[in-house]
Order: C-alpha cells, then structure tokens, then sequence
C-alpha cells in the first residue's frame, strides 16, 4: 500500500491535468493580459479625448459642500466616464477580434441530387452537329 501523501499527490496531480483547471488557467492569464490592453487603451487614448474634450481627464476635484463636509460627486462622475469608456474599449476590442474570427463561407459542395439534375437537363437541350 502506497503512502497517504503519494496517493494525494497523485491526486493533485489528475486533479490539475484535468482540461477545465488548465483551461480556467489559460483563461486567468489571458483576461489578465486583456484586461492591461483595455486598461491602456481606457487611460492612454480614451481617457486623453475626454481631457481634449472637457479640458480634464479626471473630474475627482469636483465637490459641493454640505455642513462643512465635502460631497466629492466628481468620484463618482470619474468612475462612471470610465466605466463607459472601459464598456466601449471592451465592445470595440470584442467586436475586433469576432470579426477576425468569422469563419469564410464554404464552397457549396454538390450532392447526388445535384449531380443527376445537371445530367438530366443536359440530356433535355437538343445538341445540334454541324
């Protein structure tokens, strides 16, 4: 009888090679890395064109107060640009990358049917010999 912690170590390791662990792996890494592509896309590019827009890319200085306590609603106007810009960054990269993905229509491949159809009317048309 083997050892308890080489039964479990075999365990763990069926466990990992299993295909949804290193598929959830794969798929952990890539959003990572989608997630730098839309970050630097939302801050470098968006975000600049609402500061060429309005004049400022962040809108977290803007406050009213109420009693002597700042409400900073510019928080809130910042994250909800960003959130929309970030949705867009999103749709714009997705819609990219579906595009690339769409499959190229396949040639018609012909059938029995279609084969006998176009013998059929060959038969049909008068040849003339000269």
């Amino acid at each position: 009888m083997e050892p308890i912690y080489i039964v479990m170590l075999k365990e763990l390791r069926d466990f990992l090679l299993r295909g949804n662990v290193l598929d959830l792996a794969v798929a952990f890494v890539m959003g990572a890395a989608f997630t730098r592509v839309v970050t630097a896309f939302t801050e470098g590019i968006l975000m600049a064109l609402v500061a060429a827009a309005v004049g400022e890319p962040s809108f977290d200085d803007l406050a009213v107060e109420l009693n002597g306590t700042p409400i900073r609603y510019g928080v809130f106007l910042t994250a909800l640009v960003s959130l929309l810009l970030v949705g867009t960054a999103l749709f714009l990269v997705v819609k990219g990358v579906n595009a690339l993905r769409r499959p190229t229509p396949a040639a018609r491949v012909e059938t029995d049917h279609d084969v006998l159809v176009q013998i059929r009317d060959a038969l049909r048309t008068p040849t003339t010999t000269a």
